[in-house]
């Protein structure tokens, strides 16, 4: 697979997973209706370790446009390649996005509550807020970048290209993200992702929905902003304490 092609792979395993997930649990007449927010949380680690363990030898599965700038800034990934690995993250979040639908059209037919299909595509507050909505996936963000920046070393393709992760295994990454959801993803529902979180929302709007309600937009600039704002202040710090 070229990079191009491993990220769209790859960020499409991990929102497959981790909006199937989601779908699962809030979804009505699904086998995972209401098992709660550990089931959540996992499924979205096991998202992160499957779209890392298939993109990682061929990408370094940034798999989010956030770890793709917060790399760049750090100069551990070469700018020009940040436009295309964030289109191919959008394509495959969006792809995934529209699988979910499909496989769980039944059930979204028969729930009734417009926010509850909407939280399958996107994130919402728990309690409205902004500055401290937006400081949530500030901070969430910057654990997983600086995370990724302190443990791991830049990966050099065939071509001599740094292309980032490295070192970073699957399951490390899975872990923080585990860790990130149980501890921070109470308030927002944690993004820590801009394409996981505007591409499915994209795809909501335009989908046949019954009763789908809001689309969310007030709110859909803080899951973009707070993750790039997040990674940006993460490869800063890591900068200066290398």
């Amino acid at each position: 697979m070229t990079p191009f092609v491993s990220e769209i792979v790859g960020t499409f395993l991990l929102m497959v997973l981790g909006c199937g997930v989601v779908a699962n649990v809030s979804l009505q007449k699904t086998y995972g209706n209401g098992s709660g927010w550990i089931v959540i949380t996992a499924g979205w680690a096991f998202a992160v370790f499957t779209g890392v363990a298939v993109a990682g030898p061929h990408s370094g599965a940034h798999i989010n446009p956030a770890v793709s700038i917060g790399l760049a800034v750090a100069g551990e990934f070469p700018w020009n390649e940040v436009p295309t690995y964030i289109l191919a993250q959008f394509i495959g979040a969006m792809l995934a996005a529209f699988c979910i639908w499909l496989v769980n059209k039944d059930h979204f037919d028969a729930t009734k509550d417009g926010d509850t299909k909407r939280a399958v595509f996107c994130t919402a507050p728990a309690i409205p807020n902004t500055f401290i909505n937006l400081f949530s996936e500030v901070l969430g963000t910057f654990v997983l970048v600086f995370s990724v920046l302190y443990f791991t070393d830049a990966m050099l393709s065939p071509d001599n290209a740094i292309i980032g992760l490295g070192s970073l295994g699957a399951l490390p990454v899975s872990l923080i993200v585990w860790g990130i959801g149980l501890s921070l993803g109470g308030t927002t529902g944690y993004a820590i992702n801009p394409a996981r979180d505007l591409g499915p929302r994209i795809v909501h709007a335009l989908l046949p929905l019954k009763n789908k309600g809001s689309n969310g937009w007030t709110y859909a600039w803080i899951p973009i902003v707070g993750p790039i704002l997040g990674a940006v202040v993460a490869a800063w710090i890591a900068i200066a304490l290398k």
